[in-house]
């Protein structure tokens, strides 16, 4: 038997790989057709547009949490009445009676329930902020939206909250003897300055929470710590009578931004503490606080736009 061998295959180039264009080229082909980065970072004026155009989501959100927060309770909404008065029921006892703080108050009862009131508001949207990103991960994943509604309905959210609770606080003061009178529309400015300085705080809590979320185990000793040095249970104003203290600390706690505030509301609210004259810079420094709270932390936030919901 013989073997045929077969001939040789002819000599072929095997084929070049083919190399991917530049990155220069391609960026340059993709902006030729309109494409941009998923979830880029816009200018600021279009990022504020953008919001704009979603504030009918923004209080959508705000309403919708603010229904299904207690909606698992028996008494329902009525607990975003009941919180806050607990709270100072149980502050009037330790502070009223075993500490002695209303000594040298006039009309302790409606000044703690203010204060109470009024530093609820700041100490919930805070908290809100810590999960406005981390809270939401689905949607902030699955949607591309500006990521500022979200911290902007829940500081929204508490917002339409502290309103339900001033029906509260209203009928508290009418029982307590204080009868509306023209000082008490001074409550809609200052409230809307703390709003401003809370909305604020609670968008750069959302960025530091978006990386760091430990910070919302913390947020709650940071606050309480907080709300001690802001005179919500005791008045600043008797350290500085009791000479206790130096003139440096009793100005800082009346800088304070959330004493401010508290303030400003007891000025308006509270006949007896509208006769204390209220220094005019009071009003300078609260307006201060919200713009340098509201514009820093709005851009601060809109910065790391691109990086919510990575990792």
């Amino acid at each position: 038997m013989t073997t045929t061998l077969a001939p040789p295959p002819p000599h072929t180039t095997p084929p070049r790989p083919q190399t991917a264009p530049p990155p220069e080229d391609l960026r340059a082909l993709a902006l030729r057709h309109g494409l941009t980065v998923s979830g880029a970072r816009p200018p600021l004026p279009v990022y504020v547009r953008q919001l704009w155009a979603r504030r009918d989501f923004i209080a959508a959100f705000a309403t919708a949490r603010l229904t299904a927060q207690y909606s698992q309770a028996r008494l329902g909404q009525l607990w975003q009445v009941a919180t806050p008065l607990l709270n100072a029921a149980v502050y009037y006892l330790i502070f009223g009676v075993f500490m002695n703080a209303e000594h040298g108050v006039t009309d302790y009862v409606p000044f703690l329930i203010t204060g109470v009131f009024v530093w609820t508001f700041t100490s919930n949207t805070l908290l809100a902020g810590t999960r406005a990103i981390s809270g939401n991960l689905g949607l902030v994943r699955a949607l591309h939206f500006p990521r500022a509604s979200l911290p902007l309905s829940l500081a929204l959210q508490q917002l339409q909250q502290l309103l339900l609770s001033l029906a509260a606080l209203v009928a508290i003061l009418l029982c307590c003897g204080e009868f509306p009178r023209w000082s008490w529309l001074l409550a809609v400015p200052a409230l809307a300055l703390q709003t401003l300085f809370n909305t604020g705080l609670a968008l750069a809590l959302a960025r530091i929470a978006a990386r760091t979320p430990d910070v919302g185990q913390l947020m709650p000793f940071a606050l309480r710590t907080w709300m001690y040095a802001s005179g919500a249970m005791w008045s600043i104003g008797n350290l500085a009578h009791d000479g206790r203290f130096p003139e440096g600390v009793v100005l800082a706690l009346r800088c304070n931004p959330a004493a401010v505030y508290i303030d400003l509301v007891r000025f308006a609210l509270i006949a007896s503490h509208g006769a204390d004259r209220l220094p005019p810079h009071v009003w300078a420094l609260a307006t201060g606080w919200a713009v340098l709270a509201f514009a820093g932390g709005f851009l601060w936030f809109w910065k790391a736009e691109e990086t919510y919901g990575r990792g």
